[in-house]
């Protein structure tokens, strides 16, 4: 009998639509954009890795997998390898006969045949054939295809404005982003269970559908709309319904290949969203204000509605949410559902089909957009559905209303009074430090080009981290270095231990990619970069570190360790950023929670933070107290987890206003 991978990889298929084909995999089991281009001649080829369950309709699922296609096709990008990966190992031949893949030519291979950085990783991925520098994630590897795609043709322009302003759409991670989180995660998977429940169990919306809704009904905030919305006050004032630009020749001729407007824009907001879309600069008449005008206080401006998912302009969430929207109104439309309390998504819907070249890139995933009619819903449908909402939404707005009055002395009393006080275990090895002087300029943290005094602030507290690992560490462990930033602590664990490995884990790519660069000049073999979100690393190890993990990515780092069942030490940070989150409620331990309510927890978090050298001693002394009952806290919580926890102060102190740090051991 022929097992599926035997299948998978021992025959040759071609599809018969668009010219696709599938081949057998032939491998084994400014400053930004120059870093960026320094890496890109380094290498020749990326490989894209795409988790494949199932096709269902028009799409190929996961969802993530369908929007990273629409994403490519959108683009036109051709320039990475793709991958299909199959989930499960009863996905049949025949899961691939349909296109649905544009017209790139796809590749199947098995999971244990992905590279071993990308085995520790969900999917999608992204790594330099050959190297081991992978990015992971959806919104990770979607704005890693749009910079590629510019890079390799600067006259895409259309496509680098995708990235939105300051290039930052989906850039903050979806832990501490309720816009990233609903994007990437929350939309996708409720529209995927919505497709696979029952009839009798999807029935209602899913409740982060009619969060959406709720977010496209907000007020809109754009950089330097004061412009926009003096234009929309002079529209209101002279009674114009409508100021739309006329389309130009060129757009025109962008439009005629089956790009037909059939919902032309009809007020303000979209006369801008569209031209800047087509290139065009608005209408003289528009930008003309009235002395009235000007003198209009902003405060009194109106408002400015939403064209796009992210507000005016056309961005990479547009494109992660039609693929998604997209599935969920042909299953309702299917199941006769009435879509009246959702006029804002389907207004949404047909106007993204508008953009310039998403009917295009629609057609090549062999997507058959819906004509929607215009729908308008009264305020008492709106009002029954829009207590459905999830959860964090409301949670948000309690953190956000919270203003934490008061200082933290009846917090601390009140913890004292039950016994309570912030404990400090002793340093198990204060005056141990690296021989600095004899080591490569590489591994030292003046390489990351800052001042003498910082470096040296910067090597006592690596002194810590690294004394405290060396003696967990045994030959052949795996170290992850969490939020890695530069690679100040990885780097110099890889250099030390070399029969050890290590990954660095960071979201920001540039820190990674020159922690890369260092690494490099050092010639390290034993060590990994993954460009990714924490909920992105799946893999097992034996030892995580982190220094200066801010807010809750300590405890993201603290539940990683939990889970793998792995020893950690962490230096945490920002507690001033700790607050309630989709995953993590305050107080942490089961101790703080029978004694504290979380505002009070965060008292003690907000001045946590006021220990700057440049603050009254005593301040000083109430913030380093309050440091240590944040994280004796979290110590005992990792203890109910069968965990043996330290809190130690670094030495010397004076080497960070933040100098707390756990040692984490399971028992």
């Amino acid at each position: 009998m022929i097992s599926t991978t035997e299948v998978y990889l021992g025959f040759r298929v071609c599809l018969k639509f668009h010219a696709v084909k599938i081949y057998p995999n032939k491998i084994s089991c400014g400053k930004e954009l120059h870093l960026r281009k320094k890496m890109k001649d380094n290498v020749a080829e990326e490989h894209l890795y795409l988790a494949f369950s199932h096709q269902y309709r028009d799409s190929i699922f996961p969802l993530h997998t369908s929007i990273s296609l629409f994403l490519l096709s959108y683009c036109d990008c051709k320039l990475f390898k793709v991958f299909l990966v199959p989930t499960g190992e009863d996905v049949g031949d025949q899961c691939v006969t349909k296109n649905l893949v544009g017209d790139l030519e796809v590749h199947l291979i098995s999971r244990c045949q992905l590279p071993v950085v990308v085995q520790s990783c969900s999917l999608p991925a992204v790594v330099v054939k050959d190297d081991k520098f992978c990015r992971a994630g959806l919104s990770v590897v979607l704005r890693h295809i749009i910079q590629k795609t510019f890079e390799a043709d600067p006259s895409k322009k259309d496509v680098l404005e995708l990235l939105g302003f300051k290039k930052t759409c989906l850039k903050a991670c979806a832990e501490v982003s309720q816009w990233t989180r609903l994007c990437e995660i929350s939309i996708p998977r409720a529209v995927e269970r919505f497709l696979t429940a029952s009839p009798e169990h999807c029935q209602a919306i899913p409740p982060d559908i009619l969060l959406l809704e709720r977010k496209l009904g907000e007020p809109v905030r754009v950089h330097n709309d004061d412009k926009i919305r003096r234009q929309k006050l002079q529209q209101q004032k002279a009674g114009a319904k409508a100021a739309v630009p006329v389309l130009g020749e060129e757009a025109a001729e962008e439009l005629k290949a089956g790009e037909v407007h059939e919902h032309p824009p009809s007020s303000l907001e979209l006369s801008v969203a569209f031209s800047k879309l087509l290139a065009q600069e608005a209408p003289e008449a528009i930008n003309r204000e009235a002395p009235h005008i000007r003198r209009t206080k902003t405060s009194d401006l109106p408002l400015l509605d939403h064209v796009f998912a992210e507000g005016l302009y056309f961005t990479v969430a547009d494109l992660v949410l039609l693929p998604c929207i997209h599935q969920f109104l042909v299953s309702s439309k299917k199941q006769g559902k009435n879509l009246v309390n959702l006029p804002l998504i389907s207004s949404w819907y047909r106007r993204v089909q508008e953009v310039p070249g998403v009917k295009k890139a629609a057609g090549k995933c062999n997507m058959e957009l819906l004509q929607l009619p215009e729908l308008v819903s009264g305020p008492e449908e709106q009002l029954q559905d829009s207590t459905s909402v999830p959860d964090e939404l409301e949670e948000d707005k309690d953190n956000e209303d919270s203003h934490f009055l008061g200082g933290p002395r009846p917090t601390m009393t009140k913890l004292m009074e039950n016994g309570i006080e912030a404990k400090f275990s002793l340093h198990p090895c204060p005056s141990w430090t690296l021989d600095w002087t004899s080591l490569p300029s590489a591994v030292s943290p003046g390489e990351g080009k800052m001042s003498r005094d910082r470096a040296l602030r910067k090597q006592q507290q690596l002194n810590n981290l690294v004394a405290a690992v060396t003696k967990l560490a045994k030959p052949g462990d795996l170290i992850v270095d969490f939020c890695s930033g530069g690679g100040h602590v990885g780097i110099v664990l890889a250099y030390m231990m070399p029969s050890c490995q290590v990954i660095l884990i960071e979201n920001k790519e540039l820190s990674l990619i020159r922690a890369k660069d260092r690494s490099d000049e050092l010639g390290l073999n034993n060590i990994w970069f993954i460009q990714a979100n924490l909920d992105y690393f799946n893999g097992t190890f034996n030892i995580g570190v982190a220094l200066h993990a801010c807010g809750v990515a300590t405890d993201m780092v603290i539940e990683h360790c939990l889970r793998a069942r792995a020893a950690f030490v962490i230096s945490p940070c920002c507690y001033g950023f700790i607050q309630n989150t989709v995953k993590f409620k305050y107080p942490r331990s089961r101790q703080f929670k029978e004694i504290l309510s979380y505002k009070e927890h965060m008292i003690l978090c907000r001045f946590a933070d006021q220990t700057a050298v440049q603050l009254p001693p005593e301040r000083r002394l109430i913030g380093k107290q309050c440091m240590g009952l944040v994280d004796l806290d979290r110590a005992w919580a990792a203890e109910e987890h069968n965990y043996s926890v330290q809190v130690i102060s670094m030495e010397p102190e004076s080497c960070s206003p933040k100098n707390n740090m756990f040692v984490g051991i399971p028992t």
